[in-house]
């Protein structure tokens, strides 16, 4: 095992105008969990694989351990890859593929049944070992590269969108199965995915990229109750926040011809951009005029869509909450994010992104029916 430490990397490909990634500067702790997030084109998959050694670095330095790799060949960065598409050899089985690796650098075979034997019963593939990945679910066979990575007991993994060939209901499941397997093995990873709610269950850490640069570094839900800039609300989260053209005169915002008080402390005057999140809104006798469009029904939950002084909104309610096609909301005290308008960047203010008790949001008036 070892840290990862991004220095100032760059990188520009030949004939392009403008960088692909941009002086990204991270370092990952040894045995941490670090997920890359972004759109695509953003510059995480470039990143990792510049971290693996497969792309040339135009500029900077990447050291894994205390090692400067930037001239090192990929098989000599003591790193295992695990890729979306499986790379397997459909001609041998399971075993044969795991244990390639070991076989090519002449580790004893001794140690390499026993590699292999230990990683097949981690993740649940012994039935399996003398099977040719034909003969494997997708779930089985993303299963086995894991377990082809495993067997190195590489310094680092790197993760290039490995489940996104899956459907939705084994994602999930793959999903947990990578998270215990690297928590058991306390090996240092980079996992890259442009799916936020995958993002959000494995990271230690979030980074959130856009546009080649880093926009925001974080635990999971420190970045969602305290995103840096308007991308970032936008992109981690599900729903995403609301973001709402807004006008703040002294203690008061202005939402259109809708008056409501801005619930934070802010130096910040005149023209913002009012962010809030769907559940951090709730049914009043007075505030915003929210028409309904449409629902979504999540059994849970019901995601209900609309629009306030003709902006887009989006709130959360429980299942058993009846709502008319016209109704009021307010924003729970201090749930209330302020973003510049012109920049995108957060707006300092006490208290913003703090989400209080359920008791104190019922203390904030009579009128007010919490939606979840």
């Amino acid at each position: 095992m070892a840290s990862i430490d991004i220095s100032n990397v760059s990188k520009t490909y030949p004939g392009a105008s403008a960088p692909s990634v941009s002086d990204i500067n991270l370092s990952i702790r040894d045995g941490e969990f670090i997920v890359l997030v972004g759109p695509s084109g953003c510059g995480k998959s470039t990143l990792l694989r510049m971290v693996a050694g497969l792309e040339d670095i135009t500029g900077g330095e990447v050291r894994i351990g205390d090692r400067l790799v930037n001239g090192v060949d990929p098989a000599d960065r003591d790193i295992a890859m695990v890729f979306q598409n499986y790379a397997l050899y459909p001609h041998m089985t399971v075993r044969e593929n795991m244990a390639y690796g070991l076989k090519n650098r002449r580790t004893p075979p001794a140690e390499i049944a026993t590699r292999v034997a230990e990683a097949a019963r981690m993740l649940e593939l012994g039935p399996y070992l003398d099977r040719k990945p034909r003969a494997l679910s997708g779930g089985q066979r993303q299963r086995v590269a894991m377990g082809r990575a495993v067997v190195r007991q590489p310094a680092a993994f790197l993760f290039d969108e490995p489940l996104s060939n899956l459907d939705a209901k084994l994602r999930v499941s793959m999903r947990g199965e990578i998270r215990r397997l690297q928590k058991r093995l306390g090996t240092t990873s980079l996992y890259v995915t442009h799916d936020q709610l995958e993002a959000m269950t494995l990271a230690d850490r979030l980074v959130v990229l856009n546009a080649g640069r880093i926009e925001q570094v974080g635990a999971p839900l420190d970045i969602y109750h305290t995103p840096a800039s308007t991308f970032v609300a936008s992109f981690i989260g599900s729903p995403a926040m609301n973001l709402i053209d807004a006008e703040i005169r002294g203690t008061r915002l202005h939402i259109g011809g809708a008056d409501l008080p801005l619930g934070v402390n802010t130096a910040a005057q005149g023209q913002v951009t009012a962010g809030v999140r769907a559940e951090d809104l709730y049914l009043a006798a007075d505030g915003l005029p929210f028409r309904i469009d449409f629902i979504e029904e999540l059994g849970a939950q019901r995601l209900v869509h609309g629009h306030v002084e003709g902006q887009p909104l989006t709130l959360a309610v429980a299942p058993d909450v009846a709502l008319s096609d016209a109704v009021h909301l307010a924003i729970r005290p201090g749930a209330l994010h302020l973003f510049d308008t012109a920049s995108g960047k957060r707006l300092p203010a006490s208290g913003t992104g703090a989400r209080p008790a359920r008791a104190t949001e019922e203390m904030a008036g009579a009128t007010a029916r919490p939606l979840l």
